[in-house]
Parts: structure tokens; sequence; C-alpha cells
């Protein structure tokens, strides 16, 4: 089979969905167990969507039509959500908690929503407005960014602006 960004982030939100549901199944008794699985997701959270923001959305906004800047900004969007508030507040909140519960059911919902929009819209439209080599190119590309310092410094800046947040929210007791 031929390689193919969108098969590979369609996996990745296929790892994702099943991070989420681990989650979702451990109780107030599982600290370090969910503390793990948060570790886990936003290893794979947060380089999928840096990479997403600066290579694959740009490229496919250069390409869309009209319902396709639609969705390239929601998306955009969604991922802020994410990043400044989402986690965050997951991070606030004790893991042996129902509030760490639930703020961690936001994000999975938020996470399957927007992956399934995704799949189901841009994704679509790109197998139009890419070529199969150039959707091979950017899953080549993808696969060498991940493991670059470039990859590390992107999610290292998104773990600690996370955590800024919920220090201060914390703190504040937000």
């Amino acid at each position: 089979m031929a390689r193919n960004i969108l098969t590979t982030l369609k996996a990745e939100h296929d790892a994702l969905r099943e991070l989420f549901g681990k989650l979702e199944a451990t109780t107030e008794r599982a600290h370090k167990g969910r503390l793990d699985l948060l570790d886990r997701i936003e290893k794979q959270l947060i380089p999928h969507a840096k990479w997403e923001e600066n290579v694959f959305y740009p490229a496919f906004a250069e390409r869309a039509d009209r319902d396709g800047l639609k969705a390239h900004a929601e998306a955009l969007l969604e991922h802020s959500a994410f990043e400044d508030l989402v986690i965050p507040a997951i991070k606030e909140a004790e893991p042996d908690t129902p509030e760490f519960a639930g703020r961690a059911k936001v994000l999975a919902d938020q996470v399957d929503h927007h992956a399934s929009e995704e799949e189901s819209t841009m994704f679509r439209m790109a197998r139009q407005l890419f070529s199969a080599e150039e959707l091979a190119q950017m899953d080549e590309d993808y696969e060498a960014w991940k493991d670059s310092p470039a990859a590390d410094a992107a999610f290292l800046q998104t773990q600690t602006k996370a955590g800024i947040k919920a220090t201060v929210g914390k703190f504040f007791g937000h």
C-alpha cells in the first residue's frame, strides 16, 4: 500500500480514541495510571496537531474552496481550544477526582468530534486537492518531522504553556 498522510493521520486519530477509552475506564484510585494515560495522549496529540497546523492546514488552505476554508478555520480553533483551555483545565484537577475524569471526557469528546469532522470533510477534500504523490510526500515529511528537534520543541512549548496555565488556575482557584 502506498504511503498517504491521510491514512497516517486517521490511524493516529484511532490510536487517540483508544487511549481516551482507556482513560475513561479508569477510576479515582488510578492516580498514576490516569497521569500516564494523559501523558501518552499528549505525546500523540500535540505533535499531530502542531504538524497539521504548520504544514497540512496551510497547504490545504492554499487550495481549498469556501467550504474547505470554513473547515480549516474550524479545525484551527478546535486545536486552540484543546491547547489553551481543555488540557490546562485537566492538569488543574487532581487525577484522583471526578473533576479530572469529567475534564478528560470533555477533551476526549472534543478530539473525537474534531477527528470525525476532519476525516469526513478535510480529508475527503484533500483527496481531490492533492495528488497521490503529494500525499505520500507529506507522509514522509511528517514521519521525519516527528523525530526532529522541531517536533520536540513544539511539544515542550505546548506542554509548558499548559502547565503554566494549570498552575495559575490552581493558584487562583479556577
